[in-house]
């Protein structure tokens, strides 16, 4: 699972066996080290409710519906969105989606692999 922080944005990326996991009801676990702290984050899934994120102690939790997470895993529907009202005026968006593969072979960092990405919708490659 690929985790990506912007502003008051959070956006997670799947592969296929993760997609799966999920739709067994099993969550998902990463951890990120630091120097003296470990952020974690998860995706979980809950019996019912909306797409809802949690931060404590050093850990982000993301929550999605089983309804929701199997309609998701069954479909070629990309991604889930939601939006969740913070305190004031601003919201905090969230964005789970489907790991494609590459287009460029090649392009993506050394640490990341293509293995077990949904293939790419336009079905190309434009490297050589």
């Amino acid at each position: 699972m690929k985790l990506r922080i912007r502003g008051d944005s959070i956006r997670l990326r799947l592969k296929r066996g993760e997609v799966d996991q999920l739709a067994a009801g099993t969550s998902i676990v990463e951890e990120t080290h630091f120097p003296g702290a470990i952020l974690t984050y998860r995706l979980d899934v809950s019996e019912n409710g909306s797409i809802a994120a949690t931060f404590d102690n050093g850990s982000l939790a993301v929550s999605l519906p089983n309804p929701i997470v199997l309609a998701w895993a069954n479909t070629d529907e990309v991604s889930l969105h939601a939006e969740q009202e913070l305190s004031g005026t601003s919201c905090l968006s969230l964005l789970i989606e489907k790991d494609f593969k590459c287009l460029e072979p090649g392009h993506h960092r050394d640490c990341e692999d293509d293995e077990d990405t949904f293939p790419h919708p336009s079905g190309q490659s434009t490297g050589t």
